[in-house]
């Protein structure tokens, strides 16, 4: 099961954390894999270890906010099977102390980026008839976030677009869906916790809004993407999968 032999799959923001796992765990099924950072040093790393393991991958830099740039980047991938729209950014703050220059800057890479990378690349799976999109949301997405304005404004609008595709391009063998994580315990937040003066207390209190007292790991998210870009998943398109330790059930 989750078979990728042949496919070809693009990830961006996969030079650490989430794409990163998403990246390795797609290129170990057999998927021939673009890597795609804006972050040079870290997209060519997640690339090597890809090829080390006796996988196949390709790096290419991108800043996914830039139209023309992500068009270009279509014209070198003749063929994209699979296309995971990871690349994101985050902020702290509520309306009092957030300003249109956040939101301007969290839109243009949360929501623009995965529109662009869309716009790029969709245009040719529907004339082949077949293509997983697979959109990195967020709980954020589904239920608001404390102190997490932006963020959530952005990640609600990655789900509209993933039901908006799904539903425009229905009984297209397209399919689009998106994932929705809760707190992934990635080398970014590893790294906040650990400016805490308690830092196990302060893993407890980002893991409590999670039911099962813990954050993701990178790869659990990665298996999940696993699952939707596989044939396996057939049929689910315009799904937004939970994978947030229950956070979404409520307290």
């Amino acid at each position: 099961m989750f078979e990728l032999t042949n496919k070809q799959a693009l990830v961006t923001g996969a030079g650490s954390g989430i794409g990163q796992a998403i990246a390795e765990t797609l290129a170990r099924s057999g998927a021939r894999v673009w890597v795609i950072d804006r972050d040079v040093a870290a997209g060519e790393r997640t690339a090597e270890l890809i090829r080390t393991a006796g996988g196949i991958a390709e790096f290419s830099a991108l800043d996914v906010s830039v139209a023309v740039d992500a068009m270009q980047l279509a014209s070198r991938v003749p063929i994209l099977d699979i296309l995971v729209n990871n690349a994101g950014i985050g902020h702290v703050g509520s309306l009092l102390n957030t300003e249109a220059a956040d939101l301007d800057r969290l839109h243009a890479v949360n929501v623009r980026g995965a529109f662009n990378l869309c716009k790029a690349f969709v245009p040719a799976m529907l004339e082949r008839g077949q293509g997983s999109v697979i959109n990195l949301a967020s709980i954020a997405g589904i239920v608001a976030v404390r102190d997490r304005l932006a963020y959530t404004m952005t990640k609600h609008a990655i789900v509209g677009l993933t039901r908006a595709l799904a539903l425009d391009h229905s009984q297209t063998g397209v399919r689009f869906n998106a994932i929705c994580p809760g707190r992934v315990e990635t080398p970014f937040v590893q790294a906040r916790i650990a400016q805490y003066p308690d830092p196990a207390q302060a893993y407890r209190d980002m893991a409590s809004t999670q039911l099962n007292g813990r954050m993701a790991r990178p790869d659990e998210i990665a298996a999940a993407a696993l699952y939707l870009a596989s044939d396996e998943a057939a049929m689910v398109t315009g799904s937004c999968l939970m994978v947030d330790g229950g956070w979404s059930a409520g307290k």
